[in-house]
């Protein structure tokens, strides 16, 4: 039977309570049980028209804590179904609040077209390989590119981002997305650290065991600052440790919304779906490497799992906890968090219980309304929100008739 209104709420309930009892220690054999429990039966999905509506209106306390007061947070979502029919892939896209004219900060998001560029920059270099060995100039860290491919998705390294960058130039990377289709974006600057320098540095490339070569500098386009909706935000914000008490402007700053982070998700996870001219060039070993790259968890390249657990890099479903995430779940995905902004683009995949799904969202945190501050609500309401959305979507898709 159905199950009627009431029942689908206690349901939901319970499951909330479960979870908060799994977080607090109890009941761990049965973790990952709780964290996929079923808030509804399978003629209950079939009845829901905008499945995104239907989980936003969970009752589940993270969720709810962020929807009353909805405004405050600049929440963007999109969440994509995937559906197969013969040998066709469906998309079904569902949107709350998606607007790139509604600027938020992508922060680390950018170094994922920046990784995938780099690959395909390779694989269209003769004389280059993902191992090939090199350094930037004037810094003495010899890595390789898959290096820095690797690092960049296990544990969001900036340093990585920023080699590439040298590497590839930012006018490269915008001409490269629009020529794809993916747009709007505006990659301006490396991170980590502010510059204004527009002139990538040049990098020393080992070619073979006795010879080098040297990339020449670039000299990008100045950035021009963007008119976009809320590109100044807050009521304050920290420069050289001063506080400034007038809105922080982000004009200058890179511009990578949803619509463009979901269209380079797509390219990537689905390839066929897309006409040359819109995918990436990459070899079949690049995409397995990048694929691989994408799922990995930071223990499985060697870093230490204590302080790089599970989810360092995976908001979605398992954000707000350190447990293992089980091996038949796969999260490909790049998050980014700064100035109280968190975002998450994941393509979710189940192999056991046969789903997968594409999620993108974006949460601002930042109660006090200044930045730079460093008191930004990331582990109270940000984490626990993008956790608990991925649960309640795969959830939902756990019943979901294809």
């Amino acid at each position: 039977m159905p199950l009627n209104r009431i029942e689908v709420k206690y349901m939901k309930n319970e499951i909330a309570k479960m979870i908060t009892q799994y977080k607090n220690g109890l009941f761990r054999g049965l973790a990952f049980a709780m964290i996929t429990a079923l808030p509804y039966g399978c003629n209950e999905a079939e009845k829901i028209t905008d499945p995104l509506s239907f989980v936003l209106a969970s009752q589940n306390e993270a969720i709810r804590k962020v929807m009353d007061s909805v405004a405050t947070y600049e929440l963007q979502i999109r969440y994509t179904q995937i559906d197969r029919r013969n040998d066709r892939i469906l998309f079904t896209d569902y949107d709350f609040q998606v607007n790139d004219q509604n600027y938020f900060y992508p922060a680390s998001t950018v170094k994922f077209p920046t990784a995938v560029l780099a690959l395909e920059r390779l694989n269209q270099t003769d004389s280059l390989q993902k191992e090939t060995l090199f350094y930037v100039e004037g810094d003495s860290v010899e890595t390789t590119f898959a290096e820095n491919v690797s690092r960049i998705f296990a544990v969001s390294d900036n340093d990585a981002n920023n080699r590439l960058l040298e590497f590839l130039g930012q006018d490269a990377i915008n001409d490269a997305l629009r020529r794809k289709g993916i747009t709007p974006v505006r990659i301006s600057h490396r991170l980590g650290y502010h510059t204004d320098d527009v002139t990538t540095t040049p990098l020393i490339i080992y070619l073979n065991d006795s010879t080098t070569g040297t990339t020449a500098p670039t000299i990008n386009k100045v950035p021009k600052a963007l008119s976009l909706n809320s590109i100044t935000k807050g009521v304050g914000f920290y420069s050289d440790g001063e506080l400034i008490r007038e809105p922080f402007d982000f004009s200058l700053k890179n511009y990578y919304p949803i619509e463009a982070q979901h269209q380079v998700l797509k390219r990537v996870i689905f390839p066929q779906n897309f006409t040359p001219d819109q995918r990436f060039d990459l070899s079949d070993i690049q995409r397995e490497f990048l694929l691989k790259t994408m799922h990995t968890l930071p223990k499985e390249v060697g870093y230490d799992p204590e302080t790089y657990y599970d989810s360092y890099c995976k908001f979605f479903m398992y954000g707000d906890t350190k447990e293992a995430i089980p091996d038949h779940i796969k999260i490909y995905n790049k998050v980014g968090f700064a100035y109280g902004t968190l975002t998450d683009c994941a393509y979710i995949s189940d192999t056991k219980n046969n789903i997968d799904f594409l999620i993108t969202a974006t949460i601002l945190v930042n109660k006090d309304g200044v930045f730079n501050d460093d008191v930004y609500e990331y582990d109270e309401i940000g984490i626990p929100f993008l956790a608990a959305l991925g649960r309640e979507l795969y959830a939902y898709e756990l019943n979901r008739k294809k």
